[in-house]
């Protein structure tokens, strides 16, 4: 007898799509679809005390792959008393930059089988499966209320997208029209989706990964680009944080810290792209200088720490692609000198060095000033001689070989 081609044209398009009929959602596994780091934001960053209470939460974002259920991860990562979420809600954004959700599309998010959840200082807690189908690249608004903000909070200040808050209940409100915005996100680290695609590509970075230098709800990070290039095949997580330190903490926990939970704890995560280190290279002279020993023992610990993170990757089956460190001679904040650039060469010249990491993705090559290598090219300087303008970071997505990931 002849298959029903009806029924196998369907399918068919539901998978090219990123969806799945509801047996087969079923059978797919759970794939990190977005993500963001998750730090302690600040006084300037923090939500305001008039928000702290009884306040009602909506965020949008951006997953890269599709899929038929979902479930949202959310963090009290670094609060010291528990978080009590009342209630929670997602659905369809209208748009970037919009508190209104799709007519029809908010559903409610249960805990365990029930709305409300606490979940304990430091950890995270995955919402229950939602047979809610979404498309690569379709805006999610989620919202939840909250009593009380534990005081430490956690968040994740350079969103590059606009949340908002209004203080009550408003998680079954189709629009939050006197809501006031904010350019953060706040106790949210990840969406899962259930998908039969090729898995998930997680960045891990600074500033330069994180964003800096795009525009608000553009979505035109590095990152981006390479997600539209990947066309919902493969998700990209994003795991930035402006200012972060492969070694020491400072803006967020260092690289070494949060790669657990940034990196090994998100599922279905098939490779890794590792660019950060400028700001340890910085921050070592930015107030005095140092010894040429110290210098050395800097890159040591920098390509030591890389080292670690391959193998550890390695262990998860994780392939792990190593980002040259971007020129930044022209820096106003970190005013780098020889000594700075040759440590910043050291470094690259190990990241290209076969069989240190499964791949190198060379990042200086694309940027640099072809006059003045140890500078960003002008066309793609945001103006500070240290982060890529929108057009740089295009550059930067697009030099990545689509052959890694296959």
């Amino acid at each position: 007898m002849l298959p029903n081609l009806r029924a196998v044209a369907v399918t068919a398009a539901l998978l090219v799509t990123g969806l799945a009929t509801p047996s087969l959602a079923a059978s797919c596994p759970w794939i990190a679809a977005w993500g963001s780091s998750q730090m302690e934001p600040g006084a300037d960053n923090a939500l305001p005390a008039e928000a702290a209470r009884d306040v009602t939460l909506r965020q949008i974002v951006r997953p890269s792959i599709g899929g038929r259920g979902l479930r949202v991860r959310f963090s009290n990562a670094f609060g010291t008393t528990p978080l009590v979420i009342d209630a929670a809600t997602i659905g369809h954004a209208v748009q970037p930059g919009k508190a209104a959700v799709a007519p029809g599309s908010l559903r409610s998010l249960s805990f365990s089988g029930k709305p409300q959840v606490t979940i304990p200082p430091g950890a995270d807690w995955l919402s229950d499966p939602l047979d809610l189908p979404i498309g690569a690249f379709e805006d999610l608004a989620v919202t939840i209320h909250v009593q009380a903000v534990p005081q430490r909070q956690t968040s994740h200040p350079g969103s590059r997208a606009t949340s908002f808050w209004l203080g009550g209940n408003h998680v079954v409100d189709a629009d939050l029209p006197t809501a006031k915005p904010v350019e953060h996100w706040y106790l949210l680290s990840g969406i899962e989706a259930r998908a039969c695609n090729g898995g998930a590509v997680v960045a891990l970075g600074d500033s330069i990964t994180d964003g800096h230098g795009t525009t608000t709800n553009g979505n035109d990070r590095w990152t981006d680009v390479l997600a539209r290039r990947l066309g919902g095949k493969r998700a990209v997580i994003n795991q930035g944080i402006g200012g972060n330190r492969m070694l020491l903490d400072g803006l967020g926990p260092n690289a070494m810290a949060r790669f657990d939970r940034d990196v090994l704890a998100a599922p279905g995560v098939t490779h890794l792209i590792v660019l950060e280190g400028i700001n340890d290279i910085g921050s070592l002279t930015r107030l005095n200088p140092v010894s040429a020993a110290e210098h050395a023992a800097m890159v040591d610990q920098i390509t030591g720490a890389y080292a670690q993170i391959v193998e550890r990757a390695r262990a998860h089956g994780i392939k792990v692609y190593g980002g040259t460190l971007l020129p930044f001679k022209g820096s106003g904040y970190y005013h780098p000198d020889a000594a700075n650039e040759a440590d910043r060469e050291a470094i690259n010249a190990w990241i290209r060095r076969p069989g240190n990491f499964d791949g190198v993705v060379d990042f200086d090559k694309v940027m640099r000033d072809p006059a003045r290598p140890d500078r960003l090219n002008p066309a793609y300087d945001v103006g500070d001689g240290l982060h890529p303008n929108p057009q740089g970071y295009k550059a930067m997505g697009d030099a990545i070989p689509l052959e890694m990931f296959r």
